[in-house]
């Protein structure tokens, strides 16, 4: 909307660090859309942007400036979403911050499933870590977020909580393939490969280690669990994943997942959630809905 247009300018710069890469974006020239930010700032009589040699950066007034900004463009996708729900059209955009479990096949199925019924919803999906994903509700970059065992949830409001074992995902003709029950212990006699401290999977070990004198000595670390998945199918070797994270075709790469005994390691926790007193568009609102439900209606082991 024409109204709204100098609002998104800001956001689109922010977002990019750069003035020549949003006016891409934006399908406008950089002159015209630097002219466009120059005019605001006159306006403020304040800099919104530092200009640096490597692009721009917002200054303290322009961090002011965007939180209004987000609200506004955010307030205004909850109208319109709400203005074509009168008119009997399920539209919308719907941004969504996740852990990387999700992104596997709980997500992309519960958002096939929504646009067979609303195809003129849209989706943004940002991968995030613990902290990130309460960030991006902040700052309303996100409308949804689902993290598993989160740094903090001061502005979080939970929508719904389920418990998530973690998964030791391991070769087929590994030794401990056999095993009926599985311990960390167990595992640390073999070489490891471990997710980045980061996420929550690494937290829930790195606890039960210290408990029990254990040492984690990751053979391979990474912040990428498709590719630690990939490095226990060409090495053998162990790595670890929460059951909803675990890809469907598992079995047919030659690797199996077993849980890690709930005494050793207990559960960690999966959240849905939200900005705390935000209301959400009407789209994001069903959507997170329908989330909650498909998570309430899994049962431990639907995973596996």
């Amino acid at each position: 909307m024409r109204l709204l247009q100098p609002l998104t300018y800001i956001d689109t710069v922010a977002k990019a660090g750069s003035i020549r890469k949003a006016a891409e974006s934006l399908a406008i020239t950089s002159t015209a859309l630097n002219r466009r930010i120059l005019a605001l700032e006159d306006e403020l009589g304040v800099d919104i942007f530092e200009r640096l040699p490597s692009g721009v950066r917002l200054s303290a007034a322009g961090e002011l400036l965007l939180r209004h900004v987000r609200s506004q463009l955010s307030d205004m996708e909850r109208v319109k979403s709400q203005i074509a729900d009168l008119r009997g059209v399920k539209r919308g955009h719907i941004s969504i911050a996740c852990s990387q479990a999700i992104l596997t096949s709980f997500l992309p199925t519960q958002i096939a499933q929504f646009r067979k019924l609303h195809p003129s919803v849209t989706f943004n999906v940002q991968l995030r870590d613990r902290a990130a994903a309460e960030r991006a509700l902040v700052d309303l970059s996100a409308d949804i977020a689902m993290v598993f065992e989160p740094v903090a949830l001061a502005e979080f409001q939970t929508l719904l909580s389920i418990k998530q074992p973690v998964c030791v995902i391991l070769p087929q003709q590994h030794p401990l393939a056999t095993k009926e029950k599985l311990f960390l212990r167990d595992c640390l006699q073999y070489p490891i490969a471990l997710p980045t401290a980061a996420y929550g999977v690494r937290a829930l070990l790195e606890t039960r280690a210290r408990q029990s004198s254990l040492r984690l000595v990751p053979a391979v670390e990474s912040d990428n669990f498709e590719y630690l998945r990939y490095q226990a199918e060409q090495e053998g070797i162990i790595t670890f994943q929460i059951e909803i994270g675990l890809p469907a075709n598992l079995a047919r790469t030659g690797l199996i997942a077993r849980r890690l005994d709930k005494k050793d390691v207990p559960p960690g926790v999966l959240y849905l959630g939200q900005l705390k007193n935000r209301a959400l568009p009407v789209a994001a609102a069903q959507f997170a809905n329908q989330l909650a439900a498909a998570l309430d209606a899994a049962e431990v082991g639907d995973y596996l």
